[in-house]
């Protein structure tokens, strides 16, 4: 893909496509149709080529050298935080923390902020929607310190019943920790709507943005959260790297997450003083490579642009809905007004694996399953279902290889 600007709209995708060799293979004898980008998205040759570069010729741990391979990759590891800041608009790098991941980031804050400032009989709020990744490290934080987990409940569209909201929130509210886009649903969550009711109350914002991060604009400060976690496997770059945003006023505040190199300024076998944010929360050799691939990654989104991803993914969802909604016996599960490029869906008498075993021999992923959110398919009564999910490099001939495939599974197991 060329680097002369943004493309107006997704018109080009044989291009966009081409950008994603592991696209161009052959799954069971069909051709590839990838569905499970909730899960992890693909990686264009800009990435990979990053990586490869970064290994080949920059190599060196950073931070620490003064040598010439050392500086290079300090720079390159540090531009990639100054990148991170602007795309989710921080105020500053120094709110940019890399972490392996959205649950590194969410663990963080828990294992962090919870543990020095909340008090036994402090609340914490989530939603019934939440990926266990924002419901395990509260729960484990409230055993540990005898502190009050509350769940926000969902009406049966997968929206979250933001009319308790009020009632929910107590003098005893410390943290709300909410989904910005629910990975098992698509259902949007309206968090700049919900900052200020959750600060008037005395709380902190904590916001799991994995699913958001390729879908949606982000500007944490226009969100007004405390927090935001998101991982760069969602948004075309490596796995083993996530980004934790935090306020400074509160990362200050917190003390550090793990002890080792790199996150003190001395060390005697008396006391250690720890270094400023963002460096206390980073201990150890970091993953160099793949924090230095994220920064062309979001280089990538941002040349497509993400207003032209959103109106694409839109337009496979609209299909994709209208078209499922039309197979006997299948059932949308989440038709939320306002909704990522996720689908979520059961056949009456299928189990949703027998599906996705049957789409694989098709050459279609899907993902089956709970989805790693339990609790949310105890809403509907569900063990688990059939998840497709988009991307920018998705096309509307694909969608409806899907329908196609599952209109005819459909009718030959019930004949």
């Amino acid at each position: 893909m060329s680097n002369s600007g943004h493309i107006s709209q997704i018109d080009n995708l044989t291009q966009i496509r081409a950008e994603f060799p592991i696209l161009h293979q052959q799954v069971n004898g069909k051709p590839l149709v990838y569905f499970d980008n909730a899960a992890s998205n693909q990686k264009p040759l800009s990435v990979l080529n990053a990586l490869d570069h970064y290994y080949r010729n920059d190599h060196a741990n950073i931070h620490r050298g003064i040598h010439t391979l050392a500086e290079r990759a300090t720079e390159a590891y540090e531009l990639s935080r100054k990148r991170t800041a602007e795309f989710i608009n921080a105020a500053e790098p120094e709110e940019i923390i890399f972490t392996s991941g959205t649950t590194e980031g969410l663990n963080l804050v828990a294992s962090t902020y919870g543990r020095k400032l909340l008090k036994p009989g402090d609340e914490v709020l989530i939603t019934n929607m939440e990926h266990h990744s924002n419901i395990v490290p509260w729960q484990m934080l409230c055993e540990e310190k005898d502190l009050k987990l509350k769940v926000l409940p969902l009406r049966d569209n997968g929206e979250v019943k933001w009319e308790l909201l009020d009632s929910m929130l107590t003098e005893r509210t410390r943290i709300v920790s909410i989904v910005h886009a629910s990975n098992s649903l698509g259902t949007i969550n309206p968090i700049s709507e919900l900052s200020d009711k959750v600060h008037q109350a005395g709380a902190i914002l904590v916001v799991d943005g994995a699913q958001a991060s390729a879908h949606l604009e982000i500007d944490v400060q226009a969100l007004n959260c405390d927090f935001y976690a998101l991982s760069s496997h969602k948004m075309y770059g490596p796995t083993g790297v996530g980004v934790l945003y935090g306020k400074r006023k509160w990362l200050e505040k917190m003390p550090p997450y793990k002890g080792g190199g790199e996150m003190i300024k001395e060390v005697t076998l008396e006391k250690t003083t720890y270094s400023d944010i963002p460096h206390k929360f980073e201990a150890g050799t970091p993953n160099i490579a793949d924090v230095v691939a994220f920064k062309t990654a979001i280089e990538f989104i941002d040349e497509i642009g993400k207003n032209t991803i959103i109106q694409h993914e839109n337009k496979l969802l609209n299909h994709a809905h209208a078209e499922l909604e039309a197979i006997d016996g299948l059932r949308l599960i989440g038709t939320a007004a306002e909704k990522v490029g996720v689908v979520s869906f059961v056949v009456d008498g299928v189990h949703h694996f027998d599906l996705g075993v049957m789409l694989d021999t098709k050459g279609i992923a899907v993902r089956t399953g709970h989805h790693c959110t339990q609790p949310l398919m105890e809403c509907y009564g569900l063990e688990g279902t059939v998840r497709a999910s988009f991307s920018v490099y998705n096309t509307i001939e694909e969608v409806d290889l899907l329908v196609e495939s599952l209109d005819a599974i459909v009718k030959k197991l019930r004949n």
